[in-house]
């Protein structure tokens, strides 16, 4: 029962001790218990030139990039009444440049293209990355 078991894990070291029933598990405040403590994973996170590493890990990680060419807001009531050949009157004016969003965040102003018989978009204007960040917030 009074002995210490002492595991390590990656960078994870953990000193334990049997509890009053016997487990060592406990939420490391009762006496005799020592909480975890964890290594950095990596040192040097904080040094100057990281950025570029720490950017390295999120490049593959797959976006939804959407166009939106206007909206508009209608009752529950129009929205039932609506069948095939309706027409819904949207907020942008005709030749307005379309809202290009990255996961529902506007980064960008373009025009629509067509290409190899599929619609595309030229990007007119590219919001800023500090605009961007601050949208975020």
């Amino acid at each position: 029962m009074g002995n210490t078991t002492s595991q390590e894990k990656g960078n994870m070291n953990i000193a334990t001790q049997p509890n009053a029933n016997g487990t060592g598990i406990g939420s490391g405040n009762e006496p005799g218990h020592e909480r975890a403590h964890f290594n950095n994973l990596r040192p040097d996170a904080t040094a100057p030139g990281s950025e570029e590493a720490n950017l390295e890990v999120i490049l593959d990680v797959p976006v939804t990039i959407s166009m939106e060419i206007g909206h508009t807001v209608i009752s529950i009531r129009n929205l039932l009444q609506l069948n095939q050949g309706s027409v819904i009157e949207l907020d942008r004016l005709a030749g307005e440049p379309m809202d290009v969003l990255v996961n529902g965040t506007l980064v960008a102003h373009g025009e629509v293209v067509v290409v190899n018989e599929k619609f595309g978009i030229r990007l007119t204007d590219v919001v800023s990355p500090a605009e961007r960040v601050k949208k975020l917030r």
